[in-house]
Formats: structure tokens, sequence, C-alpha cells
């Protein structure tokens, strides 16, 4: 039987040099106090990934991707579709092309994100993923849907090498909260958050599944 374990003791590393050096099939999570504190960590996520020459794919909210794409603009960064190496989507819209009967069916969710990342890729370009859709469930209250999806992206990594980011807010764990936490980070190998310093370092911590009994 597995058992969780999350290392107590926060790390902190230069946000670039974080995911720079993670394992390809790492998947992270960040579950946030406030809008701020989340597109603070995403901006740097993406930026850092352009500005090493990756695509950065970002499935995201509308007002989020609004808030993301004014932050870019505002550092200089190029937005339109004309941009190769930045691709951003809507999660709704993005969520209703593989959901069933509110459940995600894994052969439709495959044959999309495969696309994705096909389209990511051209030239040999490395790809980072930030995914919001997974909160979007979560919002609904559609726990079990969260947790498959979250499994069919550890899936799909075994098969693909990419940094995969996703983030929930805190609000959404508001009932039984360690157990709801327990949860999504059984479905992670880091969290992360920000420090007073901004963006340029990251906080975080590793998870391990670990064989007990």
């Amino acid at each position: 039987m597995g058992a969780l374990q999350v290392n107590s003791d926060w790390q902190k590393e230069n946000s670039d040099v974080f995911w720079a050096e993670i394992a390809p099939c790492d998947h992270v999570v960040q579950i946030y106090e406030t809008d701020d504190s989340f597109l603070e960590l995403l901006l740097g996520f993406v930026a850092g990934g352009i500005n090493a020459g990756e695509c950065v794919i970002v499935i995201a909210t509308a007002s989020h991707l609004r808030a993301l794409n004014y932050k870019l603009q505002l550092a200089g960064f190029d937005v339109t579709s004309e941009n190769e190496l930045y691709i951003p989507l809507d999660a709704e819209a993005t969520l209703s092309k593989f959901m069933v009967n509110d459940w995600p069916d894994e052969t439709l969710f495959v044959h999309l994100v495969s696309d994705i990342i096909a389209k990511a890729r051209l030239g040999g370009r490395p790809v980072r993923a930030f995914g919001e859709m997974v909160a979007v469930l979560w919002a609904r209250g559609h726990v079990g849907a969260t947790v498959r999806l979250e499994q069919l992206w550890n899936k799909f990594c075994e098969t693909q090498a990419f940094c995969l980011f996703c983030a929930y807010p805190q609000s959404g764990f508001t009932q039984d909260a360690t157990e709801s936490v327990m949860h999504i980070c059984g479905t992670h190998s880091k969290m992360i958050t920000t420090n007073e310093e901004g963006t340029g370092n990251i906080l975080y911590r590793t998870i391990t599944q670990k064989a007990v009994g």
C-alpha cells in the first residue's frame, strides 16, 4: 500500500533554475491564497520558458488568461497568435472537448493533448505546460473527475517529456481541508509557493509515495 509523504521542509530555489532542472515527468502543484500570488508565479513560469526558447502551453480560465496576457505585455512579451513560443487556451473550452457526462474521456483527452503537444514541439522545441482545468472541475465539486484528470495527465507524461504545472485556489479546500489537500498532492511530485522575494525564487516541497505495510 502506498503512503503519501510530504517533505515538511520548504526549500528555496531560483525560479528559472527550478523549472530548468525539474525532471521531465515531474508534476508540480501550487495551492494559492490569492490570485496575485498565483499570477506572479505563473508569469515567472511562462516568461522563464519563453526566455529559454521553450514553447509554453497555458490552459487557464478566461479571467486568468486576460490577467496573464496583460502582465506579459507589460513585461515586453508578444502575446499575439504570431508568437510560436506561447499557446494560450481557455480552460472551459478545452475541458468541453473531452468531458463526457462530467467525466474525462481518456481517448478524447489523449487525442486532444497529443495534438496540442505536437503543435508546441514543432521544430524540436522543448515544452512546458500549465493547466487549470483540474481547478475548474474541483470548483464544481467534481472531486473524482479532478483526481482522474490529474491521473490522465500523469499517464500521458509517462510517454512525453515536458514539465507540467497546475494550481488550485486555497478557498476550494474549506471542508476537511487536510484530506482534500492529500487527495490532490497524491497526484503530484512537488508542491510550490512563492516567497517574499517575488518571482525570482520559488519555495517548494517534495512529495513521494512510499510503500508501507
